[in-house]
C-alpha cells in the first residue's frame, strides 16, 4: 500500500513538472514571438522613416530646379525688358530728332518760301518799272502827236515786260473758241462763219505757262 501511494505521488510530481515545463516553454514562445514582432515593427517604422526622408529630400530637389527655372526665366525677361526699355529710348530719340529737324524744316521752308516771293515781287516790279517811265513822259507831251508816240512807247514797255515775265498774251478774231482759255460773252448767228469761231475780241487774255491769269473776253459764231 504505502509503495503503491509513492508511487502515484511521484507520478502526479513528475505530470505536475511537466506541465510547468510546458507553460515554461510557451510563455517564451509567446515572448519571443512578441519580441520579433516588435523589432518587425521598429525595423519597418525606421524603413519608413528613411523613406518619408528620401521623398522629402526628393520633393526639395525638384522644388530647388523649379526656383532655378523660375529664375533663369525672370532673369531673361528682365534682359528682354532691358533691351526693349533701350529700344524704346532709341525711338523717342529719334523721333524727337525728326521733330526737330521738321520744325526746322518749316521754318526755313517758310522763311525761304516769304524771301522767294518777296524776290518774285520785287522782279515783276522791276520789269514793269520802264512802263511807268515812259506814262511819265507822256504825261508831260502837249502835242497830240507825241502823245501817241507816248501811248505806243509805254504798250511796248509793257509788251516787253510781259514777254521777260513769261506771260503770254492771247485772243484773236478767226482763233476757235476754247472754254479752258476763252470766255464767251456774246453769241453771233453767221452762216457764212464756221460754227465755234471767235469773232470779236472785247479783251486779251494772259496766261504764264499752263497757268491762265485771264480769259480772254469774245464773241462767238454759233
Amino acid at each position: 500500500m504505502a509503495e503503491d501511494r509513492n508511487t502515484n505521488t511521484e507520478e502526479i510530481k513528475n505530470q505536475s513538472e511537466s506541465v510547468k515545463e510546458d507553460d515554461e516553454k510557451s510563455i517564451n514562445d509567446t515572448a519571443s514571438k512578441d519580441n520579433t514582432a516588435s523589432a518587425g515593427d521598429a525595423e519597418k517604422a525606421k524603413d519608413d522613416g528613411v523613406e518619408n526622408d528620401a521623398d522629402e529630400g526628393k520633393i526639395g530637389r525638384a522644388d530647388k530646379k523649379k526656383i532655378k527655372k523660375l529664375e533663369t526665366e525672370i532673369a531673361d525677361k528682365d534682359k528682354k525688358l532691358e533691351s526693349k526699355e533701350k529700344e524704346i529710348k532709341s525711338l523717342n530719340d529719334k523721333y524727337l530728332r525728326m521733330m526737330a529737324e521738321y520744325d526746322n524744316f518749316r521754318k526755313r521752308s517758310a522763311k525761304e518760301k516769304e524771301s522767294a516771293y518777296a524776290d518774285a515781287y520785287a522782279d515783276a516790279i522791276a520789269t514793269v518799272l520802264p512802263v511807268f517811265d515812259n506814262l511819265e513822259k507822256a504825261s508831260e507831251y502837249s502835242d497830240a502827236e507825241a502823245v501817241k508816240k507816248g501811248v505806243q512807247m509805254t504798250l511796248k514797255g509793257v509788251q516787253d515786260s510781259f514777254e521777260k515775265l513769261g506771260i503770254e498774251a492771247f485772243g484773236k478774231a478767226g482763233e476757235k473758241f476754247d472754254p479752258n482759255r476763252h470766255n464767251a460773252v456774246m453769241h453771233i448767228d453767221d452762216e457764212s462763219l464756221e460754227e465755234g469761231v471767235i469773232v470779236e475780241v472785247f479783251q486779251k487774255g494772259f496766261a504764264k505757262g499752263d497757268k491762265v491769269i485771264r480769259y480772254a473776253m469774245v464773241k462767238v459764231a454759233n
